[in-house]
This record gives C-alpha cells, structure tokens and sequence, in this order.
C-alpha cells in the first residue's frame, strides 16, 4: 500500500471517528443528567423545579437553534462549524461541571445546547462530500452511537453522580470534545475562505422565526406533558410557536436566499426520509420514557435494573451497524429501513403483552427487535443527505437533526395522553405500545414508498 493510501485509509477513519464521538457526546447529554438530578438537588439545595431547567434548558436552545446551525455549516463551512461548536459545547461543560450555583448551571445547559446545536448538523454535513458507501457507513456509526448515548446515559449518569461528584456528568464531555477537535482538523477537509461577512448570506428574519417555533414549540411538549395543556405559560408558547411557524413559511418562501429551501421538500427521498424519521422518532421515544415506568412500577424492576434493561437494545444497535450498509446495497434502502420498522413495531407489539410477574425472558425478545430494527432504520440519514445538492447538506443535516429531536418530544407527549386516558398506568401502557406501533408501521409505508 503506498503511503498517500495510508493517509486516504487513515484520513477515512479519522472522519468515522468524528462522526461517532460527536454525535455520542451531543446526545449523551440529553440522557445523561436525569439520574444525577436528585444529587445535583441536594447538593445545590433548590426546588425541583429549578432543576428542570437543567434537563430542558439543553433540549430547548439544542432543538432551538439546530437549523441556523445547519445553515452555518454551509457558510462557513463544516469544519469550521463543528470545531466551533464544539469549542462552545465543551467550554459550556466546564462551566456546568463546576458550577456552584443553579443559575450558573442553568445558563451553562442552555449555551451546551447552543454548541451542540452547531454541532450536530456539520457533523452529518460532513458525510455529503463523501461517495455513497463511505456515506451510509459514516450515517451507520452516527447512528449506532446516538443509540448507544441514549441507552447509556443514565447508566453513566448513575455512576458518575453516585460515586464522583455530580460535576464529572458534564466534565466527562471537555476531553472528548478536545479530541474531537483534534481530529476534525486532521479528518475533515477544510473550506475555502468565505468572502465577505458570514453572516451575510444569512437569513435573519427565518433563523429568529425558526427559533422561536422550536423554542417555544419545544417548551409547549416538555411542560404541558407535565404540568397540563391548560395552564397559561403552555397555552402561550403554543401561540407563539404556531405563529412562529406560519412566519417561517412566509419567510422562507419569499427570501432570496432562504435558510430551509421548501423545494429541497419536493425531492421524494428527502420528505420521505424526514417523515419516516419523525414516525419512527414518535413511536420509539415514547416507549423509552415509559417503559422505565412500567419496569418499575408494574413489573417490579429496581431502578438500575431498568436502566440496564436498554443495554442490550444500544449493543444490538451498534452489534449490527457494520452489517447495514451491506443490507442496503442488497436490498435498497427502502426496503431495509420498511424491513427495520417492521420489526421495530413487532418488538412493541410483544412488549404490549407483559404483564406483572413477567421478567428477563419475557422482555428480551421486545428489547432485540427494538435494537435490530432500529439499527436497520440507519439508511434515512444517507438517503435524505444523497437527496440535495452538497451545497445545502448543513441545513438537510439540521432539518432531519430537528426532525429526530422534536419526534422524541411529540412521542413521550402523544404516547402519554394515550397512557393517561386510559385511567390506569398498567392498562394505558399497552395501548399506548400499539398506537406507537401503528405509527412505526405508517413510517414503514412512507419508506418503500418513497426511498430509492
């Protein structure tokens, strides 16, 4: 092998590299704090209610900001906007894991989100110059470490917080964001110098309305879920949010250089990736947050039981990354990702049938077709980034980021109101798995219909 194939090999690996730890340390954050809040609480000695703020105050400005953050990448370029972002979202962390007061950690949590929100969709921007194996791997190994994040946060959470100070749950994330730092430097190409200002090119009016409808739209699903639809703060947001909404629309379709072009809609795989993900983003999420719920309280588990009750699902995720890029060449990608859901539907449907009493045995199978079909949904992000012009690969990384992102909320907001109108926890738990299921399944549809 000649020495400028090494480097190519290396260089190769070097992205894979960037993509997984990135994407990990992004979505990690979003899991990882919710065990440590009972300990951050009592260190800190303030209501709960301050504390939800540490959770939200990510997830909002992250959600928030994530297509002005797309937008960047492609202005300035994806290097540059993946080693800002994550100078920001490590800088950020430092502060938080050092905080000495709630506010100071609160305001640390919503400039984590900023950071990551940059982050994120560069990360997936990245992957767009590169030719179509190398770029279902790279979305393969973005996705496997998402899952793994997701499913082991709290673990690391619990860990952390129970035997290290509270501080060390975002202190974890400044080496890690060094080194992905570092490699960015060395893996990913750089950009030519944009002439002008940057933030010429830069649709203002759409970014603030963009915003604001995540924001506020992000708000409305956190705390009407737990506080009530009615109650006049929620009622509000969800005003603002609509009317943000309608604003983005008008914007975008009247701007000369629109941040979300609405035409990159009209291409069939990219709509249909993004609407397959968000079918897929409602049913799964929902599950997640209450099937730790239904461990507990209905079958019994402890709580770290629980927790390592997702273990085998992020495994079989990761287990089955390096395969899927073969499967999608074999059989398309849209019959992988019908296939994926397929089976991600199944394993709710089997998880809608337990009942107390029932334990490991019972629940696995659920758990490994969740992890196997999931892993097989990995070709979306390849086909929705394969679908537009490089050019514009920041903002179709962020619209399908958002659409990931908000999906979650909607699921744990939608699965919950069928959860709760069926009186009691135990029997709202399994109607809430089927009408995720059937959600799963309508993505399966859009998926043969419309990927390649």
């Amino acid at each position: 092998m000649t020495v400028a194939a090494v480097r190519v090999s290396r260089a190769r690996g070097g992205l894979f590299w960037v993509v997984g730890l990135a994407g990990f340390v992004t979505t990690l954050d979003n899991t990882v704090v919710t065990v440590a809040v009972p300990t951050m609480r009592r260190e800190l000695g303030v209501r709960l209610a301050a504390m939800e703020w540490v959770a939200t105050g990510y997830v909002i400005t992250f959600a928030g900001l994530m297509l002005a953050g797309g937008r960047l990448a492609d202005l300035w370029g994806r290097r540059r906007a993946l080693v800002a972002g994550m100078a920001v979202f490590s800088g950020a962390s430092l502060v938080a894991g050092l905080a000495g007061t709630v506010q100071v950690l609160v305001a640390a949590r919503v400039v984590q989100g900023a950071g990551a929100a940059l982050v994120l969709p560069a990360t997936l921007a990245v992957l767009a110059g590169v030719g179509e194996r190398r770029r279902s791997a790279g979305i393969a190994v973005w996705m496997a470490a998402g899952a793994a994040a997701l499913a082991l946060g709290p673990v690391v959470g619990g860990y952390l917080s129970e035997h290290l100070h509270w501080g060390w749950v975002f202190l974890i994330n400044v080496p890690l964001g060094a080194v992905v730092i570092g490699l960015a430097f060395v893996a990913v190409p750089g950009a030519a110098r944009a002439r002008g200002r940057w933030w010429a090119g830069l649709d203002l009016p759409g970014l603030a309305c963009s915003g604001v409808f995540l924001a506020a739209g992000t708000f409305v699903l956190i705390h009407g879920v737990e506080y009530g639809w009615a109650r006049p703060a929620v009622v509000a947001c969800a005003v603002v949010s609509l009317a943000a909404g309608v604003a983005f629309v008008v914007v975008e379709r009247r701007a000369a250089r629109p941040m979300v072009d609405l035409a990159l809609f009209r291409a069939r795989s990219f709509s249909g990736g993004v609407v397959a993900q968000v079918l897929w983003g409602l049913g799964v999420n929902g599950v997640f947050f209450y099937t730790a719920i239904f461990l507990q309280d209905v079958l019994g588990f402890s709580p770290s039981a629980s927790g390592v009750a997702f273990v085998p699902l992020a495994l079989l995720v990761v287990a089955c990354a390096p395969v899927v890029p073969w499967v999608e060449r074999w059989a398309g990608a849209g019959r992988t990702v019908a296939a994926g859901l397929v089976l991600v539907a199944a394993g709710m449907v089997v998880a809608a049938f337990l009942r107390p009493g029932d334990g490991w045995a019972e629940l696995l199978p659920a758990v490994c077709a969740i992890g196997v079909g999931s892993a097989l949904t990995m070709p979306l992000g390849s086909a929705v980034l394969g679908a537009v012009p490089e050019e514009r690969a920041g903002v179709a990384g962020g619209v399908f980021s958002v659409s990931r992102e908000v999906s979650g909320l909607f699921g744990i907001a939608g699965v919950g109101g069928v959860v709760h109108a069926s009186g009691t926890f135990a029997a709202g738990y399994p109607a809430g798995l089927l009408a995720a299921a059937v959600l799963v399944l309508g993505g399966a549809l859009v998926s043969v219909v419309s990927l390649p």
